[in-house]
């Protein structure tokens, strides 16, 4: 990662997200709320159909960050807010969820970096950032 300045844009990482997808989440990672699974649940409490688990979107970004690092377990710290859900259809198609990062700042501590984690126009993770092993 030596070299990486400030305003490095990363290249873009984009993955698409299927029902199949989370259903392995959901008995991986022991979330089995129907939101996750359901049209039914997802739209009788609101949403517009099933739902990715926040996690598996913030994971997507912490499998860009590998990519962009290079190795696994380069990623210091990952953090957000979860503002909107990316809504899963039932089909073979799926979601796509698009990461794009920008180096922020190269320091002692590590390569930090700003990203922006979409799904079509809309941004799903609120001020995602992390640190990479510099």
């Amino acid at each position: 990662m030596s070299g990486w300045t400030a305003g490095d844009a990363l290249p873009e990482q984009t993955y698409t997200v299927t029902r199949a997808d989370l259903v392995r989440y959901a008995g991986a990672s022991g979330d089995l709320n129907p939101i996750h699974w359901s049209d039914r649940v997802a739209t009788s409490v609101g949403l517009p159909g099933v739902i990715a688990h926040g996690m598996f979107t913030l994971a997507l970004a912490a499998r860009a960050l590998d990519t962009w690092a290079g190795a696994t377990g380069r990623v210091l710290e990952l953090g957000c807010k979860f503002t909107k859900p990316v809504v899963v259809p039932d089909d073979d198609t799926g979601a796509e969820v698009t990461v794009r990062g920008t180096v922020k700042q190269v320091t002692d501590d590590g390569v930090h970096v700003a990203l922006e984690v979409t799904c079509g126009d809309e941004k799903v993770l609120g001020a995602p950032r992390a640190v990479l092993r510099a």
